[in-house]
């Protein structure tokens, strides 16, 4: 029996997404013989029947090209904006699936992605996703496809900062990616050698950031690297947000305090909207501090970009390839995880609205603090 099986991209662009899209097609068309197609630009495109058949010709010479040949986009199935409203557009999803009889779709995707995929499988499509993401933050899974050349490009940055750090005898802060997780700027910071290095999960004392590039510059090394998860905050920063989020979760429910919520929105979103400033603010704080010259780098849009490397492109397919052979099975509503050297089907119950985070003990914290690098604690 013929399968005809749909294929969409969602949420932010992440290096490996078409060497996947390119190994579920040919290992579903080519080994199991079934009929692909394409959403372009992500959940929106599912709403709207925009699509593309993947077949051969499309398929072909994507495995080495960075971003999607889909395109894609951050609009969820049940807030999608149409006609300058936010609208429940899982009905014309369900529609345009069976419109195409088809027999699964995958997703690929993040965090968000997820919880969309779950939301479509509630709504009775046969839905698989596949984890990407730069920030190698979706739960369930070792590592998403992405973070490997995410990791490389962010670890070659701070190696060429060295150079002009130690060349002006500069502190020279470089942000990096991750969402709310400090995973990427952990192991760029580990890899490249930076002197600081400080993520989410490990509020900071901005005093002992400066005190150790203070004692670093009396032993003679007159410049510092410090490598800065986006979502790193300082201690004061994090007991506010903590505290907010708290009281947000005790008063979740539409019965209980409605005030106390909507001032721990209000707080959460404030600190949000602040944060893009928390790196200029850093630099400054440790001028100050120290005495020395500040400089900020941000990395910002060029770590996801380009070409994907080998390590992605062979997950990427990995995972693509044991997808088709999932819907060949007739297994649908999981994602399929990477386990060592092979994969796992996880139900989407388990991963949705979870997120993996740097542990207190991960080995790469380890590693850091036995090489003296600073994590602000």
């Amino acid at each position: 029996m013929t399968h005809y099986v749909g294929v969409l991209t969602a949420g932010g662009d992440s290096p490996g997404l078409n060497a996947a899209i390119r190994a579920v097609g040919k290992a579903a068309a080519e080994t199991f013989g079934m009929h692909v197609i394409g959403f372009r630009d992500g959940f929106r495109g599912l709403m709207e029947n925009r699509y593309v058949h993947l077949g051969d010709a499309a398929l072909s010479g994507i495995l080495t090209v960075g971003g999607t040949i889909l395109g894609t986009s951050r609009d969820k199935p049940d807030m999608m904006p149409v006609g300058g409203q936010l609208m429940d557009m899982t009905d014309a999803m369900v529609e345009n699936y069976h419109r195409h009889h088809l027999d699964a779709l995958v997703c690929l995707g993040g965090g968000g992605t997820m919880k969309s995929a779950l939301l479509l499988k509630k709504k009775g499509i046969n839905v698989l996703a596949l984890p990407k993401t730069i920030d190698n933050d979706v739960a369930m899974t070792d590592v998403t496809f992405g973070f490997d050349t995410a990791l490389g490009i962010a670890t070659e940055a701070i190696d060429r900062l060295h150079s002009t750090a130690h060349s002006h005898h500069r502190i020279i802060i470089v942000e990096l990616m991750g969402h709310n997780t400090g995973w990427l700027a952990l192991g760029a910071g580990v890899a490249g050698g930076a002197d600081v290095i400080l993520i989410p999960e490990i509020p900071y004392h901005a005093d002992r950031v400066a005190e150790a590039i203070t004692v670093r510059s009396r032993i003679g090394k007159r410049f510092s690297i410090v490598a800065v998860a986006e979502g790193a905050m300082p201690v004061e920063t994090a007991a506010v947000a903590a505290e907010a989020r708290a009281e947000l979760k005790n008063n979740g429910d539409k019965k209980k305090n409605k005030k106390a919520k909507a001032r721990a929105v209000a707080c959460l979103t404030e600190i949000q909207e602040l944060q893009w400033q928390h790196t200029t603010q850093l630099a400054h704080r440790l001028e100050e501090a120290t005495g020395l010259e500040a400089r900020v780098t941000i990395l910002g849009h060029v770590q996801r970009g380009g070409t994907p490397s080998a390590a992605d492109r062979l997950l990427a397919t990995r995972l693509g390839t044991a997808c088709a052979e999932l819907i060949h099975q007739g297994v649908s509503g999981v994602m399929v995880a990477v386990r060592g050297d092979g994969t796992e089907a996880v139900p989407l119950e388990e991963v949705a609205g979870k997120r993996k985070v740097v542990p207190p003990g991960h080995p790469w914290v380890i590693s850091a603090r036995h090489v003296g690098t600073c994590l602000g604690e």
